[in-house]
């Protein structure tokens, strides 16, 4: 591999959306022909991730398979609580199950790869994304992060019917100054 094939394997694109459905700019097409893109976010249609596939399979040198990687926070299709309420339960069983579930649907759509669970600690009701994971109980998160990953992996990722979890995000970032997703945080070594 070259150095920009090497790079290129690292490059996470986001596809673009139409009436139609997910599109890929000209100039990422030429980039996945040069061997450049290694995975697409939010491509998540059979057809459109078939058809990049076979462009990276069968057009490019090395013939790499791409990576397709999609926010599958509460379900794919079938749609579960959101992961707060899953939380409310304490039922970690359930838990697993729906990411089973939504694991199935997700790769039966072409997609290999979740960005979930979400461990961020809450810390600031203003901040919009609280609903995407566990709440404020750092043991409670763990639990469910661990009863999430298996669901979505379950034993053997070879299984077509699996997807890769992406445990998110970095360590604080569930605790923005006055809320603000991407906001700045101010938090000391203590408190973390």
């Amino acid at each position: 591999m070259t150095l920009e094939e090497k790079i290129g394997q690292l490059t996470l694109y986001t596809s673009g959306w139409d009436v139609t459905g997910p599109t890929l700019n000209e100039n990422y097409k030429n980039e996945l022909k040069a061997g450049k893109v290694g995975a697409l976010f939010n491509a998540h249609t059979v057809k459109y991730n078939r058809d990049l596939q076979e462009t990276a399979v069968k057009k490019t040198r090395l013939g790499i398979p791409l990576i397709f990687g999609y926010d599958v926070i509460h379900g794919h299709r079938t749609i579960f609580p959101i992961p707060l309420a899953e939380s409310c339960s304490w039922d970690l069983d359930m838990i697993r199950e729906s990411a089973r579930l939504s694991a199935k649907e997700a790769a039966a759509s072409g997609l290999n790869w979740t960005f979930n669970p979400m461990v961020d600690i809450a810390r600031d009701p203003r901040w919009g994304r609280i609903s995407e994971g566990s709440g404020e109980d750092t043991y409670l998160g763990s639990l469910i992060a661990k009863a999430k990953v298996k669901g979505y992996q379950g034993d053997d990722l070879s299984d077509p019917l699996t997807v890769a979890a992406c445990v998110k995000h970095f360590a604080a970032y569930g605790a923005p100054q006055a809320g603000r997703d991407y906001s700045t945080v101010d938090m000391s070594e203590r408190v973390l």
